[in-house]
């Protein structure tokens, strides 16, 4: 009874001990939203008036004070993930997280991020505006790592603080630019399957630029197979470890006013971006004599990639152009420093980097660069002793002047000052979406778009020996795709093929035409648009193909006797609008189907290794409809099996498997197969990988309407598990409508805030996975009426 009585007190004790520790951390280690402090190098006092959601109202007397303030506000909600995502480009997650991302920091090392950023820092003005205005955000940020508390995951990581500087915003920029392409993820397993199986399997697999019809339309004023299979396993399994969020995809819409009830512009944006904690944006509303601006800016980076203001609204999608080519480099047979080329041998420059490894010893690494880029072979072990692959990506081969795009986007005043800072963007690729109060609406492909010779097909490894596979010609800025105050009244993307020009369709990775054929139905069929109904558009949920995909499925299905719960079941899937609530029942069949469907089919040619990465790419996404309306393909056959299997064969085993597994998984009742007990949304941190903090840094799971390929893009993997853990979808949803400015919305995906002791970590977490929005303040007598709190930036 003493040891009981003992063993009480020291619990209590603990227990008593943890408390205190919470609620120190509470007022020591949370964001300052209230109060005066001092920041260095303020030419005036700055205000900052914090709203109901933790978004700051930055006044100030000069711009330079204004953003000096936002990088102090910024540091102390997101210094986390700043520092997370300055790691990623320079190759610095492996001091982190330890050895398990050595080849990510490696594959990030060899894209020559770091390499491109010493040039382009070396090359700067400090005397530029653009160069002015981003060192006084990385001073704000550095004070705030001087003086403000240290963010918990520098604690529990044992990671020191480090000042920011302009190195870090580039390469931050190389990490972003790196994830909107898309070449690494296809064009080696391409390679491979073009290897391992004949050019009659390529056939059906819907990589060309012609495949579907809705596309956006254009208005002017064997050791192969090893290495391919390789590099493409390589590549996923680096990408797939990283603690921060890729970006995916979009949608955006701009309605002119000729098609609003009001006669104003309305434009809509959901970027969609790999979920995670904390959101991607920060949101922030800058005013200074001169300018002002609601933005939506990146961890560490000093100007909006999305933002407003009363005289112009701004949004971007992925335009998914091709942008990175691979190629065989031949080695010297006798000196293997060298590397041939149409002029003669020529000698491999080397870049050599120290990894700092948690828990480890450092890494050496050294990677060659030949004149089309650096090596890959160096990212792992199994590489190594594989034929060279170099990789020619066009963000580290052209002057990098993306800063000074993002600055020149966010201080025009009019659509042609706007315009004209769209032609230095090289890479990566945008779909630049605006609108204004003057009535213009515009979309403009942005990317420093190449030639190759004709007949080379960029979606395979090509051949740097021959000097015939590199590009031949750039093109003007006036020859992308773009529409400008287009007949039809509105103009959009949804990541879709856009409509030729220059007599032919750009060579790029585009998503299906699902998104865009649904936004196209929905615009066409109505002249009234406002708020509400752009609201409800934003957050659709019903896909205009899928139920074509059913159709085609049911009708070849093997003519047999139906039980009375499959017939059930068929007229389940037959009555289906293609609609993604949450009591959906067809929409939990229908993608159980599909995915058996895809592994019947694809599985047994691709193997193990292959199949899933078949799985990761976008044109597996675009050959879900088309296949299911072929009625003869290669495919169909299963090669592990004596029999010569047709599509009827494969439809029904498919269909047979779907019934079984949701039985095993949900039960035998199909009328309990809703969607909202496989779809679910958890907005995972990094520290939240150690299960014992998960529920602390980790936010939800929610139960979410939605799927892949409609508006409401709310993404997942196919993986045979029957849980669609959403992965990836609107990183925010903003509705801008000039008829009444100040009441447009947005929501974010969990909180303004990236410190889990803020109130402001996952305020709106619930609201978004219910559809709801907030207003975006712009009138100062509102915001100062109801801030919730304000805090005053001295000047010293």
């Amino acid at each position: 009874m003493k040891i009981l009585k003992t063993l009480g007190w020291i619990l209590l004790g603990f227990i008593l001990v943890v408390i205190l520790v919470v609620l120190i951390g509470r007022q020591t280690l949370k964001p300052e939203y209230d109060g005066a402090t001092t920041l260095p190098g303020l030419q005036r006092d700055v205000d900052v008036f914090y709203d109901t959601y933790g978004i700051p109202h930055i006044y100030a007397k000069t711009e330079l004070d204004a953003i000096r303030a936002l990088g102090y506000v910024h540091a102390q909600d997101r210094l986390w993930q700043m520092e997370l995502l300055r790691r990623v480009g320079s190759g610095g997650l492996s001091e982190v997280f330890g050895k398990d991302l050595i080849d990510a920091d490696k594959l990030f090392l060899s894209l020559g991020i770091a390499d491109a950023t010493e040039k382009t820092v070396r090359e700067l003005d400090p005397e530029d505006p653009v160069v002015k205005l981003s060192q006084a955000y990385l001073d704000g940020i550095n004070h705030f790592i001087k003086e403000g508390p240290t963010p918990m995951e520098f604690l529990l990581t044992g990671i020191e603080k480090t000042p920011f500087t302009l190195k870090d915003i580039y390469n931050s920029m190389g990490y972003m630019a790196y994830t909107f392409a898309t070449a690494h993820r296809t064009d080696p397993l391409l390679t491979a399957i073009r290897t391992k199986l004949d050019s009659t399997y390529l056939a059906d697999l819907e990589i060309g630029e012609t495949a579907h019809p809705t596309r956006i339309p254009v208005h002017t004023d064997s050791l192969q197979m090893q290495v391919s299979k390789e590099l493409a396993s390589v590549v996923h399994n680096s990408l797939s470890g990283l603690p921060v969020p890729q970006f995916m995809g979009s949608n955006s819409w701009v309605i002119g006013p000729e098609k609003t009830k009001n006669g104003k512009v309305i434009l809509a944006n959901d970027p969609h971006i790999g979920f995670g904690q904390p959101s991607t944006w920060y949101e922030a509303h800058l005013n200074a004599p001169g300018y002002e601006k609601y933005g939506y800016h990146l961890a560490g980076f000093p100007f909006p990639l999305l933002g407003h203001n009363r005289k112009a609204a701004y949004g971007l999608t992925m335009f998914l152009n091709d942008d990175t080519d691979f190629y065989f480099e031949q080695v010297h047979p006798q000196d293997s420093t060298k590397y041939k080329t149409v002029d003669g041998w020529a000698t491999y420059e080397t870049r050599t980097y120290r990894i700092p490894v948690k828990d480890a010893d450092t890494v050496t690494y050294t990677y060659k660069i030949s004149s089309r880029g650096p090596l890959v072979n160096g990212i792992s072990k199994d590489l190594e002793i594989l034929p060279e692959i170099s990789m020619s990506w066009l963000y580290t081969k052209q002057e990098n002047k993306l800063l000074k795009v993002l600055h020149g986007i966010s201080h025009a005043d009019n659509i042609e000052s706007f315009r004209d800072a769209l032609p230095d963007l090289h890479a990566p690729g945008l779909n630049v979406m605006y609108g204004d109060a003057e009535g213009n609406i515009a979309w403009w492909a942005t990317a420093k778009l190449y030639d190759l010779p004709g007949g080379v097909n960029s979606k395979f490894i090509l051949d740097g020996a021959n000097g015939q596979e590199e590009p031949v010609k750039f093109r003007d800025f006036i020859e992308n795709p773009q529409s400008v105050n287009p007949s039809s009244n509105y103009v959009y993307s949804a990541n879709n093929q856009p409509d030729s020009i220059r007599g032919g369709l750009y060579r790029g990775y585009y998503l299906p035409e699902n998104r865009a054929r649904r936004i196209v139905n929905l615009l066409e069929t109505r002249d009234d648009w406002d708020l509400d109904a752009t609201k409800e558009m934003i957050t659709d949920v019903t896909s205009p193909v899928n139920p074509s995909v059913i159709t085609e499925l049911a009708k070849s299905m093997k003519v047999k006797a139906l039980t009375d719960q499959e017939i059930k079941i068929l007229d389940i899937l037959g009555k289906w609008e293609g609609d993604y609530p949450l009591n959906s029942v067809a929409a939990t069949i229908f993608h159980r189907w599909v995915y058996f469907f895809l592994e019947n089919t694809f599985a047994d040619e691709l193997g193990e290794t292959l199949f899933p990465k078949f799985l990761d790419t976008n044109f597996c996404k675009r050959l879900i409809a088309p296949m299911a309306a072929k009625e003869e393909s290669v495919w169909w056959d299963d090669i592990n099996t004596a029999e010569k299997e047709v599509k009827k064969d494969i439809i029904q085993e498919s269909f047979d498997e779907a019934i079984t597994s949701l039985k095993a998984q949900l039960g035998e009742d199909h009328t309990k197969w809703t969607w909202e007990r496989v779809h679910t949304l958890e907005h995972g941190h990094p520290m939240g990988e150690v299960e014992a903090l998960r529920t602390f840094f980790n936010v939800g799971p929610f139960p979410v309407p939605g799927s892949r390929e409609v508006i409401n893009n709310l993404a997942f993997p196919y993986e045979g598990d029957g849980q669609y853990q959403v992965t990836a979808g609107p990183s925010t949803r903003r509705v801008i409508d000039f008829s009444d400015i100040e009441n447009s919305v947005s929501i974010l995906p969990t909180g303004q805030s990236g410190n889990p002791l803020s109130p402001h970590y996952e305020d709106q977490a619930e609201m978004f996975a219910n559809g709801e929005f907030r207003k975006m303040l712009l009138n100062r007598k509102e915001i100062e009426v109801n801030a919730v709190s304000r805090l005053l930036l001295r000047k010293e």
